[in-house]
Order: structure tokens, then sequence, then C-alpha cells
């Protein structure tokens, strides 16, 4: 059963509907569902099925690439002598073939392309000196090496150059899809359990398929991250080992982005990775924003080039914060964390980010969805004059008007004072002031509480909640 993704299965569906060969890349970063996507919307039945063996050799790979042609009709294939010789077997088999649509899956392609093997060039052959001047196939390639798909396919300038005619991006669950999981899992949590979950797992479907129904969320949390054999121990490096052919530049960016609340500047990133190739450094985020693990921002005021680069992947923060550094061995080191001053603040920042991620949503509530607007964030530097300021979200509207977003992640419904009210409106006056903006400034609360109904919430245009940031 598929769990929201009604976008890509959209896609697909077109693509299956073409008069037209198409040629579909899926991609996204590790664990995200990618497979499973394309496996249950075509309910298994492929014409050709193969996926690449990790790790080994062009012999290897030729040898696995027999295998699936001989279980799948072409039962005399001979081990094929280069790629030349595999595809051209691929094109019998696809011309034996009754299927009104020849649906060609290839799946973990980026391992198949091992070096020297002169994989990438007979692909490209097949593809378009073969496939696509037919009318009934449908290929569809995946992989979590992103940067390779991205590289070698996509942004290719040889002869894949503008061939791929559909792509996907998987992009991580939303909390609507990751309470729709839930509910498939029969895991009994409340909505503000789920959003604490979402906060340290992200919307990765295969970290949700790890929970256990009959613990709670915190006992879920110490067996996945601190027990001795925990599904997700280990993951951080295996998880850009699996999504980058060098993981250790991205790695390097990652570290540097996690140790910056607001972000990093692309000369921030240089001096401190050091990093001497511009282009280089383009490949790098463009890869990793494709992936979700940062988003690139602009602050209201700033040039292009000022752009800043924020770490926004929900389970690399939670890694940095309680994993990385981490010395302690006690297997129940999570539940003995919870409601202390470490917790407290990592409960801050998270609900921030997943406020970022879930903007469509916040807009939704705002009535704004209609409206053309940009989110930017904002912060600047105190002065003898003015004080400074951090605003995490703003949304700069079409209509005149700016919502300046403020994030609160409380138990209980959040309290305004006359202190914070205050603060709320030097913030606003500091911001009209340097940035010397005409439209009305609107200030709007997101809380995962709501608010306290005293005199100070009726200052407050508006008002969203975390269950506004469930909604579809």
């Amino acid at each position: 059963m598929i769990i929201g993704r009604k976008k890509e299965q959209a896609i697909l569906q077109k693509a299956y509907n073409s008069e037209y060969s198409e040629f579909v890349a899926v991609y996204g970063r590790r664990r995200i569902g990618k497979t499973f996507l394309v496996r249950e919307f075509f309910n298994y039945k492929f014409t050709f099925y193969h996926t690449g063996v990790s790790k080994e050799k062009t012999r290897i790979q030729l040898k696995s690439f027999q295998s699936s042609l001989k279980k799948q009709g072409l039962k005399d294939a001979p081990t094929p002598k280069n790629w030349l010789d595999a595809f051209d077997m691929l094109a019998e088999l696809i011309e034996k073939s009754s299927d009104k649509k020849k649906v060609i899956f290839i799946d973990e392609m980026p391992w198949i392309d091992a070096p020297r093997s002169s994989f990438l060039p007979a692909f490209e052959h097949f593809w378009n000196g073969w496939a696509s001047a037919r009318k009934d196939v449908l290929l569809i390639i995946c992989g979590s090496a992103t940067s390779w798909i991205m590289n070698k396919v996509i942004h290719n300038h040889g002869g894949l150059h503008n061939r791929v005619t559909y792509n996907i991006p998987l992009e991580p669950f939303t909390l609507n899809e990751c309470e729709q999981y839930a509910k498939n899992l029969k895991l009994e949590m409340s909505r503000r359990q789920l959003l604490e979950c979402y906060m340290i797992l992200g919307g990765v479907p295969y970290y949700w398929s790890k929970l256990q129904s009959d613990i709670s969320l915190a006992q879920n949390v110490d067996e996945l991250f601190f027990s001795r054999h925990g599904a997700l121990k280990d993951e951080f490096k295996e998880l850009y080992a699996s999504l980058f052919s060098n993981p250790e530049p991205y790695m390097n960016i990652i570290t540097a982005l996690g140790q910056n609340k607001t972000g990093l500047t692309r000369e921030d990133i240089i001096n401190h990775c050091k990093i001497n190739d511009s282009g280089k450094l383009t490949k790098y985020l463009e890869n990793l924003e494709s992936c979700g693990f940062i988003r690139k921002y602009f602050s209201i005021g700033k040039k292009t080039k000022d752009s800043i680069y924020q770490l926004i992947d929900n389970y690399t923060l939670f890694y940095f914060k309680f994993i990385r550094d981490n010395r302690v061995t006690d297997k129940h080191q999570w539940s003995k964390n919870i409601d202390t001053p470490l917790y407290n603040t990592w409960c801050g920042l998270s609900f921030e980010k997943v406020c970022l991620q879930h903007s469509d949503q916040i807009k939704e509530k705002l009535g704004i969805s209609g409206v053309i607007s940009s989110e930017y964030s904002w912060h600047t530097e105190g002065t003898p004059e003015y004080p400074g300021a951090q605003i995490d979200l703003l949304i700069d509207r079409n209509d005149d008007v700016i919502n300046l977003c403020e994030m609160k992640f409380t138990k209980a419904p959040f309290r305004i004072d006359k202190e914070y009210d205050l603060a709320l409106q030097r913030k606003r006056e500091i911001f009209k002031r340097k940035t010397k903006t005409q439209k009305a400034i609107h200030i709007t609360m997101v809380t995962s509480s709501g608010l306290e109904d005293n005199s100070f919430a009726q200052d407050i245009q508006s008002q969203v909640t975390a269950d506004d940031l469930f909604k579809e």
C-alpha cells in the first residue's frame, strides 16, 4: 500500500499512458522509499526488472544482468561480453514481450557503473539508438547515489543530455503522511508524539518502519539509537556514503552547517571546509539541497549571491545534538534526557525546522495559498542604536503583508506575558526600520499547543497550531 506520494504516482501514470517512449529518473536520499514506490505502483509487474550489485566489478554486474534476463524470459541468454551486448539482449527481450507498455525498471543503477565498465555509453546507445525510437517503452531508473544520477544522467552534457523526460525527486514524508503511515503500522501515538517523532526521524519511511508498537516513543528512541545493536546507531556514516561516491566533502559541509543555527554563506562554507574549487562546491550544495538535507534561502534586502545555506534534516540535527559526541553508554539515555535543559533547547530548535518544512501548511492556515509569496529568514546584529534581532520565518506576500512567524514548542498552551509581548513589538519595529519596508507586518504565532487566552494574545494577528501542520 502506497502512503501519500500522489504527485509522484500521477507522474508515473502519465508516463505509462504516454503514446511515446518515456525515460523516468527516480532519486532521493537513502531509505526514502524509491524502490517501494515503483514496485507498488506497477504491482511488481515489469517487462524487465534488474537491481545493481553493490561494490562489485563489471564481470559480476554483467553476470547478474544475465541472470535477470534469463529469469524474465530470455532463457538462453549467454553471459554478455560487455554492456553493449547486455543491452542488445535486453532489446531482444523487449521485442519478444507482448506487454502493451514495456516497463523497464533498473534499480540502483549507480552501482552498475563500475570503473572502466563503459556502462554509461552503452546505456546511452540503448536509449538514444533503440528504445526512444519506439513508442512502447517506459524506462525507469532509480538509485540512492543521488550525486551519480544528478551528474551522470540528469545534468549529463553528452549523449543523455535532456533525455530524461520525467524527474521524480522523492522527498521525505510530511507530518500528514507520517500520521497515515503510523496508523498503517498500528502505532498508537498522539499528534504530540508524532510531532516529536518527526523532529527526531524526519519523514523517512524506513526509520518509522523500525518503530515498535508495544513500547513507548522514548523507549523506541533508546532502542534505535542507544542500544548496543540499534538499527540506526551507525546510520549517519552509511547515509552519506550511500548517497555520494566521495562523501567526505559533503559530511564536512553538513558538519559546518550543524554548528550554526541560522546557516552559512558560500564564503563561510569555503572558509570552514577549505574548499578551493567553486564549481565543486556548487555541485556539493546542489546535491545536498536536492536530497533535502539543506535549504537555500535569502535574507530580505540581500542580493542573491548572499544566499544562506541551512541544515534542516531532522535526523542529522538529532545526530549532532545527541549522538556524535556522546560518550555515555547508557542504553536508556534518551528516556533520561527528557525534560532536561538540553532536551528542551533541542525541542525548540527542531520544532522550528519542522515548521520550515511545512510552510505550505502554514500558508494554507493563513488563507494565503493563492497569494504569490516568498519565504525568508532575517537577522541583524546589535548596534548601539538598536539591539540585534532574529526572525526564522518571514512570509513576504504580494498583497503588501509580511507575516513575521514566531515558533514555540511547549507542552501546555504558550503564554504571552508582558515581557514577551514587548520583545515581539520590538522585533517588529527593528525589522521595519532596518528593512524600510512599507508593508504591513502581521505577527503570526506557530505553536505546538496553541496560545493561552489572555490580553496579550489578542495582539497576535494570526495563530497556527501543530494540528494545522498535519493538514494534507
